[in-house]
Parts: C-alpha cells; sequence; structure tokens
C-alpha cells in the first residue's frame, strides 16, 4: 500500500522523472535531469525502464550514474525494480540542457 501522499500509478513516470532530479552528474554539479541525459522514463507493473545517455560515448561515469538512478527510484513506494538502458544514439548534445542548466554552465 503507497504511503500518503505518493503519486497514483499513472502518475509514475512523472514522478520517476521528478526523483531522477536528485540524481547529480558528479563532474558538472547538475541533475541529469537538466542535463538532457534521461531520453526517456516508463513503468511497467512496479518495473521502471529508464533509457539514458552520457555526455560522451566514452564517459567513465556512466555505471555509476545508471546506479544512482537504480538506488533513486527504488525509494519510491511503486517501483520495486528498475532497468536502466544506457544509449548513444541519439548523441547527446548541448541542445538537450534545461534553461536551468544553461544559465549555472553559461551556454546560451
Amino acid at each position: 500500500m503507497p504511503l500518503p501522499g505518493m503519486p497514483s500509478a499513472k502518475d509514475v513516470p512523472e514522478a520517476a522523472l521528478v526523483a531522477l532530479h536528485d540524481v547529480i552528474d558528479p563532474e558538472l554539479g547538475i541533475s541529469i535531469v537538466d542535463l538532457g541525459l534521461i531520453y526517456d522514463v516508463t513503468v511497467h507493473g512496479t518495473t521502471a525502464r529508464v533509457t539514458m545517455t552520457t555526455t560522451s560515448p566514452v564517459c567513465p561515469l556512466g555505471g555509476f550514474l545508471s546506479k544512482q538512478v537504480e538506488q533513486r527510484l527504488v525509494k519510491l513506494n511503486e517501483i520495486d525494480s528498475v532497468e536502466v538502458t544506457m544509449v548513444t544514439d541519439p548523441p547527446w548534445s548541448f541542445d538537450l540542457l534545461s534553461d536551468d542548466a544553461r544559465k549555472i554552465l553559461g551556454y546560451k
């Protein structure tokens, strides 16, 4: 039974995306959502499926970020397991930055 105040099942993908704002890229100090690293979040039953990327195909933090995504999402009441798929296509670009990330990085 979900805790009071937790999102309904139909809101779980949105809640997962909100929760992923807590995952911070350790090199840039910006959330992976604001960096545009999260391409898709879906929930099937109690399994969250996340498609994400890194800022570079050779980024050494891919495994670390993937683990952080898993650890954060299983804290949601509706999620029991997380499957993270790291992709390089489409490649990440500065166009994926949120307005907040653009301001922090000084990118216009």
